[in-house]
C-alpha cells in the first residue's frame, strides 16, 4: 500500500494578473484530473492584494505524482505561465501525517478547509495498537532465534530493522483505515445509518 503525496506550492505573482492566475490554475488542475491517482488540488491567498498565492494537489502515490511531474502536459501547462508566475516555493508531504489525513478532493474554486488531522493522543493511540502487538511478537519471535548473549543494541537494531517496514507499509495504513471512523470523531460503520 503506497502511501498518498500532498505538494504544497507557494507562487508568487502580481495582484493584477489575478484573473489569469486563476485561468492557468484550472488549466492545471484540468489537465492533473485526466491522471490517475490525482485526487484532487485547491489554492487559497491571504487577501486580494496579497502576492503570494498557496496551492495543493495530491496523488495516491509517489508513483501517480512522478506520471504527472514528468508528463508532456504539466510541461506544457508550467512554460503557459511564463510572465505570469514569479518564483515558487515547494513542499512535500508523506508519513505519519499524511497516514491520519482524511482523503480530500476539492475543485480549484472550492475554498472550504480540509478536515483537521485527528487529535495527537488519538493518533498515538493507533501507533501504539499496531506497535504493540508487532513488538511483542517480534521480541518473543527474537528470543528464540538470537543467542542469550546477543548484546542489547544488536536485539533492537534487529528488531527495528525488521519491524520498520512492517509498520510503514502493512500495519499504520490497515489500521488507520479500519479505525479512521474513530480517528475523525465519526459513528462506526456498523452504527451508520441508524437512529439512535
Amino acid at each position: 500500500m503506497s502511501a498518498s503525496v500532498t505538494v504544497s506550492v507557494t507562487r508568487h505573482i502580481e495582484p493584477s494578473q489575478a484573473d489569469r492566475m486563476v485561468a492557468w490554475i484550472n488549466a492545471g488542475a484540468s489537465l492533473a484530473e485526466r491522471f490517475e491517482g490525482f485526487l484532487g488540488t485547491g489554492w487559497v491567498r491571504p487577501s486580494q492584494q496579497s502576492r503570494e498565492w498557496h496551492m495543493l494537489y495530491r496523488f495516491d502515490s509517489q508513483q501517480a505524482l512522478e506520471r504527472w511531474e514528468a508528463s508532456e502536459q504539466r510541461r506544457w501547462w508550467l512554460q503557459s505561465a511564463q510572465g505570469i508566475v514569479g518564483e515558487s516555493i515547494e513542499e512535500r508531504r508523506t508519513g505519519i501525517e499524511g497516514w491520519f489525513d482524511q482523503p480530500v478532493s476539492s475543485d480549484v474554486a472550492d475554498l472550504r478547509p480540509a478536515p483537521a488531522a485527528p487529535p495527537r493522543w488519538k493518533q498515538g493511540t493507533v501507533i501504539w495498537m499496531a506497535f504493540f502487538p508487532l513488538n511483542l511478537l517480534a521480541t518473543w519471535v527474537l528470543s528464540m532465534l538470537l543467542p542469550e548473549a546477543t548484546p542489547l543494541p544488536l536485539r533492537v537494531f534487529v528488531g527495528t530493522v525488521l519491524l520498520t517496514p512492517v509498520m510503514v507499509y502493512v500495519a499504520l495504513p490497515t489500521l488507520t483505515s479500519w479505525m479512521s471512523w474513530w480517528l475523525h470523531g465519526e459513528p462506526p460503520p456498523w452504527r451508520r445509518g441508524t437512529r439512535a
